[in-house]
């Protein structure tokens, strides 16, 4: 299973998971600096996000400020050019107030995606250069969840908390000196007021927030059912095996329980509100009662108007002030999401191009030289153990051995798709270390037994190694791999749409087309990791008729379990346990009675008689 994204969906509110909370980074000067670095380019639109803000904080308290005007000036004397002179202007510094956020929204959102565009691009460009090593011991979802939920987490941290809490805390500012400007004294007991206003949202947002999480591991269980029943692996083995009543009732339960958590979140809601109305209502309250006082008993300079205001100023702070309250969570969070993307930007790059990289002039003739070669993927467990050959240029050499003997990583270590930790591979009497990784892998060609296909037509798969291909090259590539009858047999040709993974194609076809693809590229070496092995005998047939001329015509490796595969090679090493036990021709190896008489007689004379 992938980890859960901490991206768009679970950056609002107010509560912290209890795997959040375990997760909340330290957040130091560095990490800060980091964050910040990413701003430090579209400091001048920053600059204007923060006047906008301010400007429209201002604006936003000034109808209410204008509306004590329109009761003293002119309501209470009569006035009506007074009254409609504060009416137009409180209408005008609201639409301003309003157009002045809308510029606020697009810099903001502008600032955000172009903030998350050079990260995604940066991250991406970071992960194509990570070994495969990377990829095997990486969750798969984990790493598309930091490219994707992650850094889309990280717009909504820019264009709602960063502007979130700079927004309130200027909202509060203004309006406190308002506030003080009218009268200190009703000003004091309206920050007394606000906080206590907070505490019963925090105790409803709490309640809501459980209810919420509940309903969340509800709906993570409708889309794990969801997922597995109606892929289609999960079709077809709940077909085949007769459970379609038994799924049934296993989303109907989980679905019931859903239902009865949306209506206790909606209620708990519905009683939120009223508890906040109610609260909502004391605060007015009380400064009419407090203001009253002063106007009837202590003949204070307040009028019916700067009361007004003072009531008006006060509802505009309860929002800000449980906002911010709420703010050190979203705050925490968003740290701990910057955190996880910094952590795969730290991720050192393994295989790099070496600063003095050689490319050599000419056409590559693809030899292969391992001197005293040690591969391990953990210390502790050795995978190859000094592995020494050589393979000239235009020969051939089959790798057979047990499962587990080392024969795939060895291959892989020619394009450096790892790197030895011990010895060295050479590529033309030059260390794959020291070429050029473009020019190296540019030059040797690999087909696997996982033959991958993009969702794509059959020529966007065979253009993938040459995009500027002519239609007579893409032709030959595919007569070369005895594939091209095959497509000519489709209405579609060329373009024939294979499917996601290439699933509308058979495994010896999908085989064949990778093949093709690869002669496409042209490789000075061919490398064949048991590209037959999980297919039927007449599909081995084919690949092995595309296969045996082109060992002849170039530099090749073998790695295969069955014999008809192996027979054409000049010659053959046995792996075990990450060595080369024995090595020569293959009736010499049958003939001297070791590990390879034993595979022979077990695995490559079987699949010879099934034939």
């Amino acid at each position: 299973m992938s980890e859960r994204p901490m991206g768009m969906g679970r950056m609002r509110g107010g509560f912290m998971t209890d795997e959040e909370k375990a997760a909340v980074p330290k957040v130091t000067v560095s990490l800060l600096k980091r964050i910040f670095s990413y701003l430090a380019p579209y400091w001048k639109q920053l600059a204007l996000v923060l006047f906008c803000i301010l400007l429209s904080s201002i604006f936003n308290l000034l109808p209410s400020v204008l509306t004590g005007r329109m009761i003293d000036d002119g309501l209470i004397n009569r006035n009506l050019n007074a009254l409609i002179f504060f009416i137009v202007l409180s209408l005008s510094v609201t639409l301003a107030a309003h157009l002045i956020g809308v510029a606020e929204s697009y810099l903001n959102t502008w600032i955000a995606q172009h903030i998350t565009f050079d990260m995604r691009n940066a991250l991406f460009a970071h992960l194509q250069k990570m070994s495969q090593r990377f990829f095997t011991t990486n969750n798969q979802g984990d790493i598309i969840t930091r490219m994707t939920s992650d850094i889309s987490g990280v717009e909504m941290i820019i264009t709602n908390t960063f502007s979130s809490i700079i927004s309130n805390v200027l909202t509060l500012v203004v309006a406190l000196i308002a506030m003080y400007q009218k009268n200190w004294i009703l000003a004091t007991i309206g920050i007394v007021i606000v906080p206590l206003f907070a505490l019963p949202t925090r105790k409803a947002g709490k309640t809501r927030w459980a209810l919420t999480r509940e309903a969340q591991k509800c709906n993570d269980t409708i889309n794990g059912i969801l997922n597995e029943t109606l892929s289609v692996s999960g079709q077809l083995l709940v077909k085949l095996f007769g459970k379609e009543d038994a799924e049934y009732k296993k989303y109907e339960d989980a679905n019931s329980s859903m239902i009865r958590l949306n209506i206790k979140e909606k209620m708990a809601g519905r009683w939120f509100r009223v508890v906040i109305s109610t609260f909502a209502s004391v605060g007015p309250m009380l400064l009419y009662l407090v203001g009253g006082i002063l106007m009837m008993r202590y003949n204070a300079k307040l009028s019916v108007g700067d009361i007004t205001v003072l009531v008006a100023l006060l509802g505009k702070m309860y929002g800000p002030v449980n906002q911010l309250l709420n703010i050190q969570v979203d705050w925490m969070r968003s740290m701990a999401l910057f955190t996880r993307i910094f952590e795969y930007f730290d991720m050192p790059v393994e295989i790099q191009n070496d600063k003095n990289a050689i490319v050599p002039k000419g056409k590559a003739n693809g030899s292969i030289e391992f001197n005293d070669v040690s591969f391990y993927y953990n210390p502790e467990r050795t995978i190859l153990r000094n592995v020494s050959f050589t393979l000239k240029s235009g020969d051939c050499v089959a790798i057979v051995g047990p499962s587990g003997s080392g024969k795939s990583t060895l291959v892989n270590l020619i394009p450096r798709l790892y790197d030895v930790t011990g010895g060295s591979v050479l590529f033309d009497g030059i260390d794959v270390r020291k070429l050029d990784l473009a020019y190296l892998r540019k030059n040797v060609g690999v087909v696997t037994q996982d033959t991958y296909l993009f969702n794509g037509t059959i020529r966007d798969n065979l253009l993938y190694a040459k995009p500027e291909a002519t239609e007579r090259e893409l032709i030959d590539a595919c007569k070369n791999a005895n594939i091209y009858d095959f497509i000519e047999a489709q209405s579609d040709g060329l373009d024939t749409v294979v499917g996601n993974r290439g699933l509308k194609l058979s495994g010896g076809e999908k085989q064949r087309i990778s093949i093709a693809r690869v002669l496409l590229k042209d490789p000075a070496l061919l490398i064949f990791d048991e590209a037959t092995s999980s297919l039927d005998s007449i599909s081995e047939k084919k690949i092995q008729d595309a296969i045996d001329p082109l060992i002849e015509a170039r530099t090749s490796i073998l790695i295969a379990h069955r014999l008809s595969t192996i027979l054409a090679a000049d010659e053959i090493l046995v792996l075990k346990n990450g060595k080369i036990v024995e090595r020569g021709k293959h009736r010499k190896l049958v003939k001297a009675g070791g590990i390879y008489t034993e595979l022979y007689e077990t695995q490559f004379k079987i699949s010879t008689k099934k034939k």
